[in-house]
């Protein structure tokens, strides 16, 4: 069986420079669900203004599985690649749809910046509390 889990080797991660690339990074386990993720990028990177009212012509028009659609869906805004806007949004002109979102970009620098601050040993009375996380795992 094979993995689908997201595959963040830094080795992988630095080769990447391709939507295609970034595709089989994010749906390792599965073609069917990296080409699904690749319709969705793509139609809402070249819709008018970033943004699609609905995501299930995207199924019709490359003629794949609305279930998959709404599996991939799920992962690429949980992952906060993409996010669904409310009609109450003035932002988005009150239009119901889904855009692009900045959650995952900000997640991964996030993310860095805890490890770079979280390696630094800043007060000597840190290294007990640090040593004592072994315990609570």
């Amino acid at each position: 069986m094979v993995s689908t889990k997201i595959d963040v080797n830094y080795n992988r991660v630095a080769r990447t420079e391709t939507l295609d690339e970034m595709a089989r990074l994010l749906f390792p386990g599965s073609r069917n669900h990296r080409k699904i993720f690749l319709a969705v990028f793509v139609e809402l990177k070249w819709a008018e203004g970033q943004f699609l009212p609905a995501l299930e012509p995207i199924a019709d028009k490359h003629g794949l599985s609305h279930r998959s659609l709404e599996t991939v869906r799920a992962k690429m805004r949980r992952m906060g690649i993409i996010d669904h806007v409310s009609r109450f949004s003035k932002r988005h002109g009150c239009r119901e749809g889904w855009v692009f979102s900045n959650r995952f970009p900000n997640a991964l620098n996030q993310m860095a910046d805890l490890t770079k601050r979280l390696r630094e040993p800043k007060d000597p009375s840190q290294e007990q509390k640090d040593r004592n996380c072994l315990f609570y795992v």
